[in-house]
């Protein structure tokens, strides 16, 4: 039993110094990212992974509303938690949590950016945090830090929001359709084309099979294969002679999503201490390794 506890010691030992080794280098990574990458114009700004500053404009047909305060907003973030108290000891257990996926606009005086703010790390400086009797509060109490600290109180609530007006440092995975914008890979859309048609294989015999036998022989996918290309030729040049638009989302690679209404200096600093923390905490954990194995 004795040689058990050692070596799950060990184990819990290790775990920790690797956990804080690579959340330190994650978050080193993630503030080199924030400040390494220029700040771009939204509408010169090459595709890809991209830093915009602008300011968060209204979406008329996305109402959103704080779901605690009612407030109305582009995005929201809400936590209830409830008093409890066991053995003498008093805790806040979180009953409810969510956030907002409702897409909102950002603007830089060069053009619109769309913002798909799922997977996103959310900053806002808007946060209301107050207590009450009821588990679903109606409206924000007006006590101010009296009222948080109330006593008899058993729920907490806590809601962050993003308001139109407010600036916002964005970074993330920059897309553009439209507007002449994008290249044509033909060999790309082609294949698009004739697996859109495939999946409808009787209209694809209806247009394309002369000889009503019911298969298409290689003369007959010969010209299946052009009608494609056209297809996809017209497609495209429809698709260039609508207006641009501009999204912005999380990245596919390991790249930090951001939507913060502080600055990127700010941001940095938040991660490099997280980092620093990180660090003590692997340390810690390697000198109870080492210490464990006689080494210290």
């Amino acid at each position: 039993m004795a040689i058990e506890a050692y070596w799950l010691s060990l184990a819990m030992s290790g775990g920790i110094a690797a956990l804080g080794a690579w959340w330190c280098l994650r978050r080193v990574s993630q503030a080199r990212h924030l400040l390494d990458t220029p700040t771009s114009k939204i509408r010169s700004a090459a595709q890809g992974y991209v830093e915009f500053y602008g300011v968060i404009t209204e979406q008329s047909e996305n109402a959103v509303f704080g779901p605690l305060t009612g407030k109305p907003c582009v995005w929201w973030r809400f936590k209830i938690e409830e008093h409890v108290q066991d053995d003498k000891k008093r805790s806040w257990r979180s009953l409810e949590s969510g956030v907002s996926e409702a897409l909102f606009s950002l603007s830089d005086g060069t053009g619109d950016c769309l913002i798909n703010p799922k997977g996103a790390h959310v900053r806002t400086t808007t946060r209301e945090a107050w207590s009450g009797n009821q588990r679903h509060p109606r409206v924000a109490n007006k006590g101010g830090i009296l009222g948080f600290l109330s006593l008899g109180t058993r729920y907490r609530y806590t809601e962050e929001r993003l308001h139109v007006g407010q600036p916002l440092y964005a970074i993330g995975d920059f897309r553009s359709a439209g507007g002449g914008r994008q290249g044509l890979d033909l060999a790309a859309q082609q294949s698009a084309v004739i697996r859109e048609w495939k999946s409808d294989f009787s209209g694809l015999l209806q247009r394309f099979d002369s000889d009503k036998n019911g298969q298409l022989d290689d003369q007959e996918w010969s010209r299946v294969r052009l009608a494609a290309q056209l297809e996809a030729e017209d497609r495209h040049r429809l698709q260039s002679l609508m207006p641009a638009m501009h999204h912005l989302a999380k990245p596919r690679e390991s790249q930090p999503f951001v939507l913060s209404t502080t600055g990127e200096d700010e941001l940095a600093r938040g991660f490099y201490w997280q980092a620093a923390g990180a660090a003590a905490v692997c340390l810690a954990g390697a000198l109870s390794l080492a210490w464990q194995l006689g080494i210290v």
